[in-house]
């Protein structure tokens, strides 16, 4: 697959490096010519082609060909920026699918068709979402682990094991058992 990632920063050059890993072709599209230098000379990442472009300008980011592209990944810093690259390369270049970073959570309503933007992600509102996953999944498990503890007390009690209290009552009933005891160690 040939992808195009529009941000050369630390975003882009690990989702570029990755891609990569997984045998894709990535150009990556960076406005900072000192950067894109500093990683030629350090080979990094490797297997990646470099174009020193501004990705919002339709004639430098035609230099990208992004006309022959399968995904556009618009990761820069900047909201604005990553809104221009996705509407360019889904109108302009008719990339069937783009991916756009999400710097402001705030911002995040306008990441949309409209905007060119198949899939847009927001770090913050993934991590939140992580989150309140991991806090409904640590219920889920205390919850089946106190379900799950049932069969242990369902273990005949030892004769040194305390019982609970029986019901006091002036009659000569027998001692009173919770619904919620294990019926083996019912109270008789």
């Amino acid at each position: 697959m040939r992808v195009v990632v529009a941000g050369g920063g630390n975003v882009g050059t690990f989702i570029a490096d990755d891609l990569v890993k997984a045998g894709h072709e990535v150009t990556l599209v960076e406005i900072d010519g000192e950067r894109v230098q500093a990683a030629r000379e350090l080979g990094e990442p490797s297997g990646v082609t470099w174009v020193v472009a501004d990705a919002c300008e339709l004639s430098e980011l035609a230099r990208a060909d992004l006309d022959e592209a399968d995904v556009v990944a618009a990761v820069t810093g900047d909201d604005e920026d990553n809104l221009v690259i996705s509407l360019l390369s889904k109108q302009e270049f008719a990339v069937p699918r783009v991916v756009a970073r999400v710097n402001n959570p705030k911002n995040e309503w306008m990441f949309n068709e409209m905007w060119g933007v198949d899939v847009s992600v927001s770090t913050p509102h993934l991590l939140t979402a992580l989150v309140e996953e991991a806090v409904s999944v640590g219920s889920l498990v205390r919850l089946l682990s106190f379900e799950g503890a049932g069969p242990a007390c369902r273990r005949p009690a030892s004769p040194r094991a305390p019982r609970p209290p029986a019901a006091t009552s002036s009659s000569s009933a027998s001692p009173v058992t919770p619904p919620w005891w294990p019926s083996s160690a019912r109270i008789t």
